[in-house]
This record gives C-alpha cells, sequence and structure tokens, in this order.
C-alpha cells in the first residue's frame, strides 16, 4: 500500500492581508494569487492529482508580522479563523499552521494557544524577522515557552529579508532579493542564530521546521560545525540542528540536494513539502517517487516523520 502524502508547507492568502502587501512582497502573477485566495475545489483537486492525501495550510509571507501590534492582532486572528473554516468544512484533506502578530510576542503566545487548543491546528509559522528583530531575541522567548508547553513545532519560513541589507547586497539587482538569493541566505542566518542562542537551553524539548531542505545549511554544516562548534559549550552545531530541526522538500526539488540533506541530517527528520502553489503538486510528489532511496525511506518522507511531529 502506498504511503500516504502530507505535505506541509502550503499556502493560502486572506483577501485583507493580500491589499496590504506592498513593495517587493506584492504578487503580478494573477493565476498565483487566484491560486492562493482557494482553500476548496481547486485546491483539492490539484491535491487529488498528485495523490496528496493532507495539506498543513499556513498563510504566505509575511504574514501578520510587520504590522503595529494591534492590527496584528486581530489580522492574525481573522486568518487563523478563516483557515479554519476551511479545516471544518475538508477536516480529513486540511490541516493548520497558524499566523502569529509576532510584533507583540505576548500576544503571539496566546493566539498560539487559542489556535491550538481552541482551533486544532498542528503549531505556527512564522515568516522571516519581525519589524527587523530577529525571532531568537528574549521578547520573543513567551513564543517558544508556548509551543514547547503545547508540544507542537514553529516553521521559520524566508519572508522579503531586512531592506538595509536589501539595499547593502542586491541594490541595482532586484531578481536576488528574495527567492534568488535573499530568502535563503537570511533564513540560514535565522537558524544559526538560534542554534548559537540560549533558546534550545531554555526550551530543550522545542522543534522548529525549516523548509527548502534547510536553506542551504545541510551543504554548509561540515564547515559552519568544525569553526562555529568551537565557541559552543556543551554541544555542537550539528548536534543541535540533528536534535531541534526538521527540514521539508517544498521548492527543492533536486536528488543531490536531497541526497546531501539525509547524509548530513538524517532520514527521520525530513519531511514532504510542495510549497503550494509556488511549485507545482504533481512536481514535488514526483521527486519523492523518483529518489534514489528505498521505499521506507520515502514513507518516512511523504508521512511518517510528519505524523509523529504534528501527532496526525
Amino acid at each position: 500500500m502506498a504511503a500516504k502524502k502530507i505535505a506541509l508547507e502550503e499556502h493560502f492568502w486572506t483577501p485583507e492581508l493580500r491589499n496590504l502587501r506592498s513593495g517587493y512582497d506584492v504578487f503580478h502573477d494573477g493565476e498565483l494569487c487566484r491560486r492562493l485566495s482557494d482553500l476548496g475545489a481547486l485546491r483539492l483537486a490539484e491535491m487529488d492529482e498528485a495523490g496528496i492525501d493532507l495539506q498543513v495550510i499556513s498563510h504566505v509571507e509575511p504574514a501578520t508580522q510587520n504590522f503595529e501590534p494591534v492590527e496584528a492582532i486581530r489580522l492574525a486572528m481573522a486568518a487563523n479563523d478563516l483557515l479554519r473554516e476551511a479545516i471544518r468544512a475538508h477536516p480529513a484533506r486540511f490541516a493548520g499552521f497558524a499566523a502569529l502578530p509576532t510584533s507583540d510576542p505576548a500576544a503571539a503566545a496566546r493566539e498560539l494557544e487559542r489556535a491550538v487548543v481552541d482551533l486544532g491546528f498542528k503549531g505556527a509559522m512564522i515568516h522571516g524577522l519581525t519589524r527587523g528583530a530577529f525571532p531568537d531575541e528574549k521578547p520573543f522567548w513567551p513564543i517558544f515557552d508556548t509551543a514547547q508547553r503545547l508540544d507542537v513545532p514553529i516553521y521559520l519560513h524566508p519572508a522579503t529579508p531586512h531592506p538595509d541589507l536589501i539595499e547593502a547586497y542586491y541594490k541595482g539587482y532586484p531578481s536576488l532579493v528574495r527567492v534568488g538569493h535573499g530568502f535563503t541566505s537570511e533564513m540560514s542566518a535565522v537558524a544559526s542564530r538560534l542554534v548559537l542562542s540560549e533558546v534550545f537551553e531554555a526550551f530543550p524539548r522545542l522543534q522548529i521546521i525549516l523548509g527548502h531542505l534547510g536553506e542551504a545549511l545541510p551543504f554548509l554544516l561540515p564547515r559552519v560545525d568544525r569553526y562555529v562548534s568551537r565557541q559552543m559549550k556543551g554541544r555542537t552545531f550539528g548536534e543541535t540542528l540533528r536534535k531541534h530541526f526538521y527540514f521539508t522538500t517544498g521548492g527543492k526539488f533536486t536528488h543531490t540536494a536531497l541526497k546531501c540533506t539525509i547524509e548530513e541530517i538524517g532520514i527521520e527528520r525530513l519531511m514532504f513539502a510542495v510549497d503550494w502553489p509556488f511549485h507545482s503538486n504533481r512536481d514535488g510528489t514526483a521527486f519523492i517517487e523518483t529518489a534514489p532511496i528505498d521505499e521506507e525511506a520515502k514513507a518516512m518522507i511523504f508521512s511518517g516523520n510528519a505524523q509523529r511531529l504534528l501527532r496526525l
């Protein structure tokens, strides 16, 4: 019997948050916008075509994170309520990661608890920085405290990089700002800062998810581990990454990168994702189905590891 397919980085947006996007966050592809707005027939049809059983849906970046706290709280709650209605309509096909109003960390922790306890969500997604601040900074620790207490993961997802970084590194090269380079560069820094911080001493059971086969960290790991671990006490960079991070396949469909991730991180820490609608469900499933790994490993990636982590 074929393994179930559970996709973990699959996006939507609310009409209100769509209309508040500006600058580099504006999408001009009408078909992409149409797909992001769908929480029903179109999404389900494309899941069925690729044999995907369940999507864990999250709001597309940057969600509510860059708004003033009062507005961010309202927008996050509305987004999570809308997603909950879609899950209620299709409980066997959809699950959710919450959007959080991270500009008010205490409110974000409360919204994470509401989303998990009252709405049945499986964790939350945090998109890049929050108004220029990194998630390892202590004001954000109530979010991690709540995630550990509720035993749910936090998914770290890229967003448009800090404006100062764009000016310094990408001026004149707009194609590099987001997917071309900025997403990966900033998110590998976000994850590395978390590893080096005291977050995992404070929250030893906390689990983090990174998409796109780990934002290049598996490839960089041998060199980073060798140098950075000298400055760490009682643990190494690599050990911490393998203990506290899961990686997903979304948007990174190359077997050489998959092999590197498996060898450096371990098959038990790898989960399936497509990054819909930015990538095709068919391409995402074919990538694992044709991978040069055995059927047991494919089943672990497609669903086994996610079922264990998210208690699905």
